[in-house]
C-alpha cells in the first residue's frame, strides 16, 4: 500500500550504516504491514550479522571525535534534532500508526513524548559533574570524573516505536557515546525515521547507526553485538526471558546493561478511594496502546465493600470505547500488533471463563474490522492461577480480583516475579506512605494512572530487569567513573 506524508523521503528502507543509507549486504528484505489490513507499507532491508559488525565498526571510529565533542556542542546538534521531530510530528505520528497501529491521537502524543527526551537530554549534556574528592594524604589530589562507555547497542520493543528509541539514543549522544540500534521488526520504519532527522540535524557519520531485521535475522545481528568487545553496553527493552539471554550472554565481555523488561502491574483500589478518579486513571494506565504497554495494570484489585460499584462503573467506561482503524479521527482503540498478540489475549478470557470468570463487556475478537481486533474486555470473579493473573496479557482485558484488607492487597500484588510498576488509590495519607513502601516495584502511581516522564527515572526491581531510564539518573547508566590520584603536590 501507499503511504501518503508530507515527507515522503521519511520513509527509509534501507539502514543508516555511517552516514549512508544502504540495503541489507545480501540484499535480504522483508515486508513490515499495517497490523490494521495486513497489507504491506513496505519492504525493508533484512540485516544480517554481517549489517551489525559494519555497523558497530562505524560506530567504533565515529566514538573518538563525539566523544572528544565540548558538552554544549553535542546539545546543540540534539536540540536541533528535537526541533526537527517536533516539526515533523504528522507525518511521525502517521509513519506510527500505519505501522504499529495506535489511534492517531496517541501516536501524535508518543512523538511529543519522545521529543521530549531528547530536550532533556540536551540540557543534561552539559551537566555531567565529577567530584573533588577532600583530600586525605598531604601531597596528593584526588578526583572522579565521568566519562561515556564507549559503542552502545540499543535494542527496542513494537508498542512504542519511537518513544522507546528516543530515550535510549538521546542519554547515549548526550553522555558521548555512539550508538548500534535495532528496532522492533514490526515497527522498523518509525525509528529509521527518526535516524533520518538525526542525520539532517547534523549528527556525524557513525555517530548514530540503525539496521533493520526480521526476527532470524535480527537474533544473529544481535548475537554478533553481544560477541564484540567493542560494544560496551547493551540497552534493551523487552521480554524477560530475552533480557535474561542478553545478560547471559553479554557476560563473556562484561558489558554494561540496563535492562527494561517484562511486567504484571497490580492495580489496588481501597474502599476509602474516590472510585470516579480511580476508574479514569484505571483507563488512561489500562487502555492506553490497547493494553500493549509494560506498565500496563495487569491484576486490578478491588476492596469487597466497593467491588461492584467499582465494576459497574468501568464495564460502562470500557463498553463506551470506540474500536476502530487509526485512520479513523474517532478511534481510542486500534488493532493488536499481529496474530500473535490476538491469540494470546483470547486464550487468557477463555481460560478465565473456564474457571469461573464473568465477562461484563466485551470477551471477543472483532473481526468485522480487520484481522487484528480484540473487544476492550472487563472480567468479574477471577482469582489466583488464572492466566490473566499469572502472565502479562499485553492486551485491552481488564480482570477485576476482590481483597479484604490492605495486608491481603500488599501480598497479592507483590506476588509475582515481576516488579516493574504498581498503582493504588486511597484517600487516606497514612495508607498513602505504609503502601508505597512496601509494594515492590520501580514505579508507584499514587491516585495516578499517567506515570510516565522524562524527568522521572524509569526502570523496574525483581525480574523486571534493572537500571533507569529519564531523569538525571537516566545518564548514568551511559558513563563510567574514573578516578584520579595526582601526587607529588607537596
Amino acid at each position: 500500500m501507499s503511504l501518503a506524508l508530507t515527507r515522503n523521503e521519511l520513509i527509509r528502507p534501507l539502514n543508516l550504516i555511517d552516514g549512508t543509507w544502504t540495503g541489507a549486504a545480501d540484499g535480504a528484505r522483508f515486508a513490515v504491514t499495517n497490523p490494521a489490513t495486513g497489507e504491506t507499507i513496505a519492504e525493508v532491508a533484512n540485516s544480517s550479522a554481517a549489517d551489525a559488525r559494519a555497523a558497530t565498526d562505524a560506530a567504533a571510529r565515529a566514538f573518538p571525535a563525539w566523544r572528544d565533542k565540548l558538552p554544549r556542542e553535542r546539545a546543540e546538534i540534539l536540540r536541533r534534532w528535537h526541533a526537527l521531530i517536533v516539526a515533523n510530528t504528522e507525518d511521525l505520528a502517521k509513519l506510527m500508526s500505519t505501522e504499529q497501529g495506535k489511534p492517531l491521537a496517541e501516536s501524535r502524543g508518543e512523538v511529543a513524548y519522545g521529543a521530549s527526551y531528547v530536550a532533556w537530554f540536551a540540557d543534561e549534556a552539559t551537566r555531567i559533574y565529577g567530584d573533588l574528592i577532600p583530600q586525605q594524604q598531604r601531597g596528593k589530589r584526588m578526583s572522579a570524573v565521568k566519562e561515556p562507555v564507549g559503542v552502545v547497542a540499543a535494542i527496542t520493543p513494537w508498542n512504542f516505536p519511537l518513544a522507546m528509541i528516543a530515550r535510549k539514543i538521546a542519554p547515549a549522544l548526550a553522555a558521548g557515546c555512539t550508538v548500534i540500534a535495532k528496532p522492533a521488526e514490526d515497527t522498523p520504519l518509525t525509528a529509521l525515521a527518526l535516524a533520518a532527522l538525526a542525520q539532517e540535524a547534523g549528527l556525524p557519520n557513525g555517530v548514530l547507526n540503525m539496521l533493520s531485521a526480521s526476527r532470524e535475522n535480527g537474533i544473529a545481528a544481535v548475537a554478533d553485538w553481544l560477541a564484540d568487545a567493542r560494544v560496551r553496553k547493551i540497552t534493551f527493552t523487552g521480554s524477560t526471558p530475552v533480557g535474561k539471554h542478553l545478560a547471559r550472554e553479554s557476560a563473556a565481555t562484561l558489558k554494561k546493561l540496563s535492562l527494561e523488561l517484562g511486567g504484571n502491574a497490580p492495580f489496588i483500589v481501597f474502599d476509602d478511594a474516590d472510585l470516579d478518579a480511580a476508574v479514569t486513571g484505571l483507563m488512561a494506565a489500562k487502555f492506553r496502546n490497547g493494553g500493549q504497554t509494560c506498565v500496563c495494570p495487569n491484576r486490578v484489585y478491588v476492596q469487597a465493600g466497593v467491588y461492584a460499584r467499582f465494576a459497574d462503573l468501568l464495564a460502562t467506561r470500557v463498553a463506551a470505547l470506540k474500536v476502530a482503524p487509526a485512520t479513523d479521527p474517532q478511534a481510542q482503540i486500534g488493532p493488536m500488533i499481529n496474530a500473535r498478540a490476538i491469540d494470546k489475549i483470547a486464550s487468557h478470557v477463555e481460560d478465565a471463563v473456564k474457571q469461573g470468570a464473568k465477562v461484563l463487556t466485551g470477551g471477543k475478537r472483532l473481526t468485522e474490522l480487520g484481522p487484528n481486533y480484540y473487544a476492550p474486555t472487563v472480567l468479574t470473579d477471577t482469582r489466583d492461577g488464572m492466566l490473566v493473573c499469572c502472565e502479562e496479557t499485553f492486551g485491552p482485558v481488564a480482570p477485576l480480583f476482590r481483597f479484604d484488607d490492605e495486608a491481603e492487597a500488599i501480598r497479592l500484588a507483590n506476588d509475582t516475579p515481576f516488579g516493574l510498576a504498581a498503582y493504588f488509590y486511597t484517600q487516606d495519607v497514612r495508607r498513602i506512605h505504609r503502601v508505597a513502601g512496601q509494594l515492590e516495584a520501580g514505579v508507584i502511581g499514587i491516585n495516578e494512572g499517567a506515570v510516565s516522564s522524562e524527568a522521572a527515572p524509569f526502570g523496574g526491581v525483581k525480574e523486571s530487569g534493572y537500571g533507569r531510564e529519564g531523569s538525571k539518573y537516566g545518564l548514568d547508566d551511559y558513563l563510567s567513573i574514573k578516578y584520579l590520584c595526582q601526587g607529588g603536590l607537596d
